[in-house]
């Protein structure tokens, strides 16, 4: 395993490279076909570069564990706006998240439908590319406008174009308080309506998840809203008015940090993390999608279970293993990711949604542009 500590060390590795590079960060997520190559991994590229909480921006390397930052942000009371999702109950793996990883895969959680993905927090990159020359796009400030938006371009490139070396966010005010408001036995129809009149509605949604088998086995649809004190409680009133012609909502509240129930930070883990999946034997698939098409196509689908998130946009489906999910949803506009499966099911079927011809045309031009030798993660979006 190749293990630079620096970015001119790892420029060199790249440079020098006569074969193939798997590149990794935590090894905590490995989505995508199965890369052959010599291992490269990021953990020695670590450290916080600059933290300006008044400013509301940090700069870190790439291998800086996620949970590092997280606590750093804590002690200022600040936060990464977009809730990263922690996949390793899901795939089953160990190790530490990482920062780098965490932009490679664009990963976002439940307050994606508020505060946007990874990508649109993300003001700053450097990185190395296939030929080993080192780039840096964007800045460490939120007023920055430079050409090209390459860091747009990275996250979610999954180590294609280029190695992560250092990543600048924009960040939140830390959360003073949570309510969430549950709505209990609605069919998957009515959930996403639910869930739709509360988005619709001016009191800032934070979080929207449905699913058919809560804790207790009974459908259960949660609706987030986070802020001061008392803003929550009056906007959890105010919703509740709203969703009354669904039923009555119960409402849990509390202050950020606590543990118990759907309204804090544990219940919400739970969705973030799709932890009522990720005991259940069988593939794992995420699909996005409208979310008024939604139920249609989970009815479509023959799923083991589902999760549903961001309002509807976004649904988890546990499958019969082997399943091609893509032939039973038709042409409905969305794409599918295989996320976890045996290796002989990502052998057979394309993990990633299949482009269209002008979008595959421009990413080969892409990689070519960056990775003219092909040595990045060789075929891992293929």
């Amino acid at each position: 395993m190749l293990t630079p500590k620096s970015e001119t060390e790892l420029s060199e590795m790249i440079s020098g490279a006569t074969g193939p590079l798997r590149v990794q960060g935590g090894g905590t997520r490995p989505i995508g076909k199965p890369v052959i190559g010599e291992g490269l991994s990021t953990a020695g590229l670590s450290g916080i570069e600059l933290y300006e909480p008044g400013a509301l921006t940090i700069v870190v390397k790439a291998g800086t564990p996620l949970a590092e930052v997280e606590a750093a942000l804590a002690a200022e009371n600040q936060r990464l706006p977009f809730e990263p999702m922690d996949h390793r109950a899901l795939l089953g793996t160990s190790g530490t998240p990482t920062v780098g990883g965490m932009v490679a895969a664009n990963i976002s959680g439940p307050r994606r439908i508020q505060a946007g993905a990874c990508r649109d927090s993300l003001i700053g990159v450097r990185f190395v590319d296939g030929t080993g020359r080192i780039v840096k796009n964007g800045g460490r400030v939120m007023k920055n406008v430079t050409g090209y938006d390459l860091v747009k371009l990275m996250a979610g490139s999954y180590g294609t174009l280029g190695v992560l070396t250092e990543v600048s966010f924009k960040v939140l005010p830390g959360v003073a308080a949570t309510a969430c408001l549950l709505l209990k036995g609605l069919d998957d129809t009515e959930a996403v309506s639910a869930m739709a009149a509360a988005l619709g509605s001016p009191f800032e949604v934070s979080g929207a998840a449905h699913t058919p088998k809560g804790l207790d086995g009974s459908p259960v649809t949660m609706i987030r809203i986070e802020g001061f004190e008392a803003s929550v409680a009056y906007r959890a009133a105010e919703l509740q008015k709203i969703l009354a012609r669904f039923g009555e909502a119960d409402v849990e509240t509390g202050l950020a940090g606590g543990s118990d129930g759907f309204g804090t930070d544990v219940g919400w883990a739970w969705v973030r993390d799709v932890t009522g999946l990720a005991e259940q034997a069988g593939d794992v698939w995420r699909v996005s999608v409208k979310p008024s098409d939604a139920p249609e196509l989970v009815s479509r689908m023959g799923a083991l279970d589902v999760l549903y998130d961001w309002g509807g946009g976004l649904v988890w489906a546990l499958m019969p293993s082997g399943t091609d999910l893509r032939a039973k949803l038709g042409d409905v506009p969305g794409h599918a990711t295989l996320i976890r499966a045996a290796e002989d099911t990502k052998a057979r079927l394309p993990v990633f949604q299949p482009e269209a011809a002008p979008i595959a045309a421009l990413s080969a031009g892409l990689r070519e542009k960056f990775d003219p030798r092909g040595i990045l993660n060789q075929g891992l979006m293929s």
